[in-house]
């Protein structure tokens, strides 16, 4: 039996979630949950009980300043994309955060709480760890491996012709594979951005992979939106999503010209995240 080398997203009933935020949120509850035991525990007869919860409070806080820092070093980063659409910047679901420069912080801001409070060192510390084993490992688990390359999907030319694996279909180019559905919102609100970067961008190829409908209900659709899209293709049994680890629309994989994954987003692209992963997958030729 074959595995999608990652975890995208998972399915509780009809909706579909990001599995990364789901990793954080859990990890930093860890974390929290084990700084207000471990606080509990040094001094189980203080006089100001309210210390142990001040313990795993300044776990979500040292989170909450991670996530922002996160943000900020990102955009710093990739300043030129977001400032050519400003409000980009403001678009969470993106997923462009510096994750060292998080942890840094939220690390720095925990071991500031625990020189100024003594009493938080010991549980401030093992917290720390353990929301950070809990990330990598999760994100070791779920992630995407290095060595992960385009499933043997068999898909069918809109076009018309014969069907052909993915790999056949992207030609030895660097590639954007974009999951869609018309009946998906998200799907509908980023098309016009792939669109515009597949007529602009001649040295990346983007393959448009419609899960489970019908050739007539895509061409329906297409016209609709008047968008010229090229190169798309039908996957009438859905089976692309699991192959790469994701139940839900919008997925978009990035891979180089050999055919290996440089990247992976569930949920809505933005213009300037698009180009900071296109400029990614550039850099990979």
């Amino acid at each position: 039996m074959a595995y999608p080398e990652s975890m995208l997203s998972i399915s509780l009933g009809p909706i579909a979630l990001p599995v990364a935020p789901l990793l954080l949120l859990l990890a930093v509850w860890i974390a929290s949950w084990i700084a207000t035991k471990l606080s509990t525990r040094q001094d189980p007869d203080a006089d100001h009980p309210g210390l142990a919860d001040a313990a795993g409070n300044a776990v979500f806080v040292a989170a909450g300043i991670g996530l922002l820092v996160a943000r900020l070093a990102h955009l710093a980063s990739h300043a030129q994309p977001y400032l050519a659409t400003p409000v980009s910047m403001l678009d969470l679901r993106d997923g462009g955060w510096d994750a060292i420069a998080g942890a840094l912080a939220g690390t720095a801001w925990l071991a500031w709480r625990g020189w100024r409070m003594p009493p938080f060192r010991r549980p401030l510390a093992v917290a720390a760890a353990t929301g950070m084993l809990v990330w990598s490992a999760g994100t070791l688990f779920t992630g995407a491996r290095d060595e992960a390359t385009m499933p043997m999907t068999a898909l069918s030319p809109l076009a018309g012709g014969d069907p052909v694996e993915l790999r056949t279909a992207a030609a030895g180019r660097p590639v954007v594979v974009n999951l869609w559905a018309s009946w998906c919102g998200p799907c509908r609100q980023e098309m016009p951005t792939l669109a515009e970067a597949q007529r602009r961008d001649s040295t990346v190829g983007f393959l448009f992979v419609n899960q489970g409908e019908s050739e007539p209900e895509v061409r329906a659709y297409l016209a609709s939106l008047g968008l010229p899209l090229r190169e798309v293709l039908l996957d009438p049994g859905s089976q692309l999503g699991p192959a790469v680890g994701s139940r839900g629309l919008p997925t978009t994989l990035f891979y180089d010209a050999k055919g290996s994954l440089v990247d992976a987003h569930f949920g809505v692209l933005n213009p300037a995240a698009l180009e900071t992963r296109l400029q990614t997958l550039r850099a990979a030729r």
